[in-house]
């Protein structure tokens, strides 16, 4: 089922949510501008120098269809599966249980990034050894993890606030340091040429992932149809001035030193308010960085046990997929997973660039069958369409950019097509022959629901 025009017009809306304009703008805000900028801003300035501005700019103009394309798919078919429930719609079950392995297995390399990052700028304030990282990491990361094992979660206005923290963090930074620009900074500009800014903005997708997050809770808005894209487009504004803000400081404060620390805005705070503004800048980070690993944890627990009960587990991970219950067995796996990943990264020397990478490759190839569902569900020729083409076609070029870096979710991509096979070889040609329909595009309730409703309105 692809294009078939039951399929292409919007559900039904529902006006039961409580969500809000002002409450919307901030979830897009928070889910947008995380802990990227705690780290990022110093990478992509070592990878490219001066040029990472454009680096910053070129995600933030792809951000622009692929967020329109998400808000659009949000209001139009309101589903908690989010992007794989797209995926699912249009290109079938083996694609849909792709996206979930590239999220599960792969986005997943990106929590001990998260740990990492909050140890680095503990120990940048505390001043003792570097070696104490993992060990500040690793504490950042149980708290967490022992809370979502009980079932405790932090309130989503807690949420909120935390991510207005940060934000206070990046005016604050942004204000503080603006008299020490040196314009000298920015000469050469394109000190690595265009491979070094193919890399930053490689770099960049981790800093500018989480537009799909309104397709989980479309249901929760007042109208969705109106309220979504116009969060989508507030928090587009703020986020994109915030990051390109930060990163020209970056450079222009710190120039060749921007990429030599481990905690880049505490080195740009002391510039000018040295003592107090990096502890400050340090507290906020492992609070932030705290609710952040708090945030994903309970995903990948409701993830996991969502794939086992679909059978691209084993079914011994399914417990703990129903609303209300908490997906032990799943968090243990996860739990098993970062562990694994943190000890690949002990032994990299805690180089986070190459974790960062496998995690955004994984994102942009969630992101691009995203949008390739997009172009089979929304109205064709409509605006909205053309925003999904044009994500298309970005988000491909991006794909060009991860290069290497593929492999993970290539290797995931694999695994989920041999599920496929074994399913199908344990039904036996002949179920496949009698089968109906492909058992493995087998459309969702909400799509078979939305069918029924056109065929009513036809009638």
């Amino acid at each position: 089922m692809t294009s078939n025009q039951p399929a292409t017009r919007a559900a039904p809306q529902r006006h039961g949510g409580t969500l809000g304009l002002g409450q919307g703008t901030a979830l897009y805000i928070g889910s947008v501008l995380g802990t990227g900028i705690l780290v990022l801003p110093g990478l992509a300035a070592s990878a490219a120098g001066p040029a990472s501005i454009i680096a910053v700019a070129a995600v933030l103009v792809l951000s622009i269809p692929l967020a329109g394309t998400f808000a659009a798919l949000a209001a139009r078919y309101p589903d908690a599966g989010g992007v794989a429930s797209f995926v699912r719609r249009a290109l079938g079950g083996t694609a849909a249980r792709m996206t979930g392995y590239w999220f599960y297995f792969g986005v997943c390399v990106g929590a001990p990034v998260l740990a990492i990052l909050g140890g680095e700028y503990v120990v940048a304030v505390l001043g003792v050894d570097r070696a104490a990282v993992p060990v500040i990491g690793f504490a950042v990361f149980v708290p967490p993890f022992i809370a979502n094992w009980f079932g405790v979660r932090v309130a989503g206005w807690v949420q909120f606030a935390l991510t207005g923290l940060l934000l206070t963090v990046v005016v604050g930074v942004v204000a503080v340091t603006f008299p020490a620009v040196d314009a000298s900074n920015f000469e050469p500009f394109l000190p690595n040429g265009w491979a070094g800014v193919g890399l930053a903005i490689s770099l960049f997708v981790w800093a500018f992932a989480g537009w799909e997050v309104g397709t989980h809770i479309a249901g929760e808005f007042k109208n969705p149809r109106r309220t979504i894209p116009l969060a989508t487009g507030i928090a587009i504004v703020v986020v994109g001035a915030g990051y390109l803000a930060l990163q020209a400081v970056t450079v222009a404060v710190l120039g060749d030193r921007a990429g030599d620390g481990q905690a880049p805005l505490v080195d740009l705070v002391e510039t000018t308010l040295p003592g107090v503004g990096p502890v400050f800048v340090a507290i906020i980070a492992a609070i932030v960085t705290f609710g952040v690993m708090n945030a994903y944890l309970p995903a990948f627990g409701k993830l996991g046990a969502a794939l086992g009960r679909d059978g691209d587990l084993p079914k011994f991970f399914a417990k703990g997929a129903a609303d209300g219950e908490i997906p032990r067995r799943s968090l243990a796996l996860t739990g098993v997973l970062i562990v694994v990943y943190f000890g690949l990264m002990l032994l990299n020397n805690l180089d986070l660039t190459g974790f960062i990478l496998i995690h955004t490759s994984n994102m942009v190839a969630i992101y691009a069958l995203g949008m390739v569902a997009a172009t089979l569900l929304l109205e064709r020729w409509s605006l909205d369409w053309w925003l999904a083409v044009v994500a298309t076609i970005m988000t491909a070029g991006l794909l060009v950019l991860a290069g290497a870096n593929l492999v993970v979710p290539l290797v995931l991509a694999v695994a989920a097509v041999l599920v496929t096979v074994v399913r199908r070889w344990r039904r036996g040609p002949a179920d496949v022959a009698a089968a109906p329909v492909d058992l493995e595009r087998e459309p969702e309730p909400a799509l078979v629901a939305t069918n029924a409703t056109s065929r009513q309105d036809t009638e």
